[in-house]
Protein backbone atom coordinates (compact mmCIF):
# COMPACT_ATOMS: atom_id res chain seq x y z
CA UNK A 1 0.00 0.00 0.00
CA UNK A 2 1.26 3.47 -0.46
CA UNK A 3 -0.26 5.79 1.57
CA UNK A 4 -0.28 9.58 0.37
CA UNK A 5 -2.12 12.82 1.77
CA UNK A 6 -4.63 14.54 -0.21
CA UNK A 7 -3.00 17.47 -2.07
CA UNK A 8 -5.45 19.51 -3.91
CA UNK A 9 -3.26 21.84 -5.84
CA UNK A 10 -0.75 21.10 -8.59
CA UNK A 11 2.92 22.95 -8.72
CA UNK A 12 1.77 24.85 -11.39
CA UNK A 13 -1.51 25.63 -8.94
CA UNK A 14 0.42 26.85 -6.64
CA UNK A 15 2.91 29.03 -8.29
CA UNK A 16 -0.08 30.75 -10.24
CA UNK A 17 -2.12 31.30 -6.75
CA UNK A 18 1.46 33.19 -5.52
CA UNK A 19 1.31 35.06 -8.47
CA UNK A 20 -2.37 36.29 -7.90
CA UNK A 21 -2.29 36.90 -4.21
CA UNK A 22 1.11 39.04 -4.73
CA UNK A 23 -0.06 40.51 -7.35
CA UNK A 24 -3.14 41.46 -5.50
CA UNK A 25 -1.08 42.48 -2.36
CA UNK A 26 0.98 44.80 -4.62
CA UNK A 27 -1.72 46.67 -6.48
CA UNK A 28 -3.08 47.21 -2.93
CA UNK A 29 -0.22 48.17 -1.50
CA UNK A 30 0.91 50.56 -4.56
CA UNK A 31 -2.82 52.26 -4.50
CA UNK A 32 -2.02 53.19 -0.67
CA UNK A 33 1.31 54.63 -1.65
CA UNK A 34 -0.51 56.75 -4.43
CA UNK A 35 -2.41 58.15 -1.31
CA UNK A 36 0.66 59.10 0.70
CA UNK A 37 1.90 56.18 2.82
CA UNK A 38 5.31 55.79 1.02
CA UNK A 39 6.28 52.19 2.74
CA UNK A 40 3.60 50.19 1.74
CA UNK A 41 5.55 48.53 -1.23
CA UNK A 42 8.23 47.70 0.85
CA UNK A 43 6.06 45.83 3.37
CA UNK A 44 4.17 44.33 0.72
CA UNK A 45 7.20 43.13 -1.03
CA UNK A 46 8.12 41.88 2.27
CA UNK A 47 4.45 39.84 2.79
CA UNK A 48 4.50 38.48 -0.62
CA UNK A 49 8.00 37.07 0.14
CA UNK A 50 6.93 35.28 3.50
CA UNK A 51 3.57 34.47 1.99
CA UNK A 52 5.53 32.47 -1.15
CA UNK A 53 8.02 30.72 1.44
CA UNK A 54 4.52 29.79 3.65
CA UNK A 55 2.95 28.27 1.57
CA UNK A 56 5.84 26.31 -0.34
CA UNK A 57 6.80 25.30 3.09
CA UNK A 58 2.91 23.78 3.15
CA UNK A 59 2.91 22.14 0.11
CA UNK A 60 5.82 20.46 0.53
CA UNK A 61 4.79 18.91 3.33
CA UNK A 62 2.50 17.15 0.73
CA UNK A 63 5.60 15.21 -0.40
CA UNK A 64 5.56 13.12 2.62
CA UNK A 65 4.57 9.36 2.04
CA UNK A 66 4.65 5.88 3.55
CA UNK A 67 5.10 2.50 1.77
CA UNK A 68 3.49 -0.86 3.41
CA UNK A 69 4.70 -4.09 2.15
CA UNK A 70 3.30 -7.05 3.71
CA UNK A 71 5.34 -10.65 2.78
CA UNK A 72 5.17 -13.81 4.76
CA UNK A 73 8.08 -12.46 7.05
CA UNK A 74 7.51 -8.97 8.31
CA UNK A 75 5.44 -5.88 7.61
CA UNK A 76 7.48 -3.23 6.35
CA UNK A 77 6.54 0.46 6.76
CA UNK A 78 9.50 2.78 4.48
CA UNK A 79 8.63 6.44 5.57
CA UNK A 80 9.40 9.21 2.50
CA UNK A 81 11.30 11.47 2.23
CA UNK A 82 13.92 10.53 4.47
CA UNK A 83 14.18 6.47 3.42
CA UNK A 84 13.09 5.68 6.91
CA UNK A 85 12.15 1.85 7.24
CA UNK A 86 10.63 0.44 9.82
CA UNK A 87 10.34 -4.01 10.19
CA UNK A 88 7.50 -5.76 12.42
CA UNK A 89 7.34 -9.59 12.08
CA UNK A 90 4.10 -9.79 10.33
CA UNK A 91 2.81 -12.57 12.65
CA UNK A 92 3.32 -10.73 15.93
CA UNK A 93 2.44 -7.37 14.51
CA UNK A 94 -0.66 -5.52 16.12
CA UNK A 95 -2.75 -3.01 14.49
CA UNK A 96 -4.42 -0.32 17.26
CA UNK A 97 -6.53 3.00 16.62
CA UNK A 98 -5.45 4.81 19.98
CA UNK A 99 -7.17 8.36 21.14
CA UNK A 100 -4.37 10.95 20.94
CA UNK A 101 -4.29 14.97 21.41
CA UNK A 102 -7.65 15.50 19.71
CA UNK A 103 -7.02 12.61 17.12
CA UNK A 104 -7.39 8.99 16.90
CA UNK A 105 -3.62 7.39 15.77
CA UNK A 106 -3.36 4.67 14.16
CA UNK A 107 0.18 2.15 15.70
CA UNK A 108 2.31 -0.88 14.60
CA UNK A 109 3.28 -2.28 17.22
CA UNK A 110 5.29 -5.57 17.89
CA UNK A 111 7.78 -6.84 21.20
CA UNK A 112 7.29 -3.26 22.60
CA UNK A 113 7.83 -1.31 19.44
CA UNK A 114 5.27 1.08 18.30
CA UNK A 115 5.30 3.02 14.92
CA UNK A 116 2.87 5.61 13.95
CA UNK A 117 1.39 5.44 10.34
CA UNK A 118 -0.90 7.73 8.47
CA UNK A 119 -0.84 10.72 10.47
CA UNK A 120 -1.82 12.99 7.75
CA UNK A 121 -4.51 11.25 6.51
CA UNK A 122 -8.24 12.12 7.43
CA UNK A 123 -10.12 10.39 10.65
CA UNK A 124 -12.13 8.13 8.24
CA UNK A 125 -9.34 7.18 6.01
CA UNK A 126 -7.07 6.07 9.45
CA UNK A 127 -10.11 3.82 10.59
CA UNK A 128 -10.27 2.45 7.11
CA UNK A 129 -6.58 1.89 6.92
CA UNK A 130 -6.77 0.22 10.11
CA UNK A 131 -9.14 -2.05 8.96
CA UNK A 132 -7.78 -3.22 6.30
CA UNK A 133 -4.74 -3.98 8.01
CA UNK A 134 -6.24 -6.33 10.01
CA UNK A 135 -7.99 -8.25 7.76
CA UNK A 136 -4.85 -8.56 5.43
CA UNK A 137 -2.65 -9.94 8.81
CA UNK A 138 -5.13 -11.59 9.40
CA UNK A 139 -6.07 -13.63 5.88
CA UNK A 140 -2.26 -13.54 5.46
CA UNK A 141 -1.24 -15.30 8.52
CA UNK A 142 -4.16 -17.78 8.56
CA UNK A 143 -6.22 -16.25 11.49
CA UNK A 144 -9.83 -16.54 11.43
CA UNK A 145 -11.15 -12.30 10.89
CA UNK A 146 -12.32 -10.83 14.30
Amino acid sequence: MWLKPNRTLSRRGLCRLIVVLAALVLMTAGLVAWQGNVFAPLFALMESVAMAIALRVAWRAGDRSERITLDAESLEVQSLPGRRCTRFPSYWVRVLLEPGSGRQRLLLSSHGRELEIGAFLAEQERTALSKKLMVLLADFNGQPRK
